[in-house]
């Protein structure tokens, strides 16, 4: 059974960094293609990046494109998301998640594993 457990988020003024991570466990990370999502309060859940299983190639969000960068370090079963010049749209519970096999998924429903989330907020 897969586990993702996610960590980094925090309270950030704007134009600040922060930088989240996703462990997983329970099986082969290197086999996953990766994702990140947000959602903010009385909205739907929003692809912010992802970065494919076997390539590395990345996939961006319109709304985060040149701010933030996904990563994956898959010896430490890791997934990293560098968020830089966030603002106050960024405040949202970011959410991790994995696909066997996956690649270029920016759907909710592409992804079978989901972590609990971590909470950004940015202020003003």
């Amino acid at each position: 059974q897969v586990q993702l457990v996610e960590s980094g988020g925090g309270l950030v003024e704007a134009g600040g960094s922060l930088r989240l991570s996703c462990t997983m466990s329970g099986r082969a990370f290197r086999y996953y293609g990766m994702g990140w999502f947000r959602q903010a309060p009385g909205k739907e859940r929003e692809f912010v990046a992802g970065i494919a299983w076997d390539t590395g190639d990345t996939y961006y969000g319109d709304s985060v494109k040149g701010r933030f960068t996904i990563s994956r370090d898959n010896a430490k079963n890791t997934v990293y998301l560098q968020m830089n010049n966030l603002k106050p749209d960024d405040t949202a519970v970011y959410y991790c998640a994995a696909e066997r096999f996956g690649r270029n998924r920016q759907e909710v429903n592409e992804y079978g594993y989901w972590g609990q989330g971590t909470q950004v907020t940015v202020s003003s």
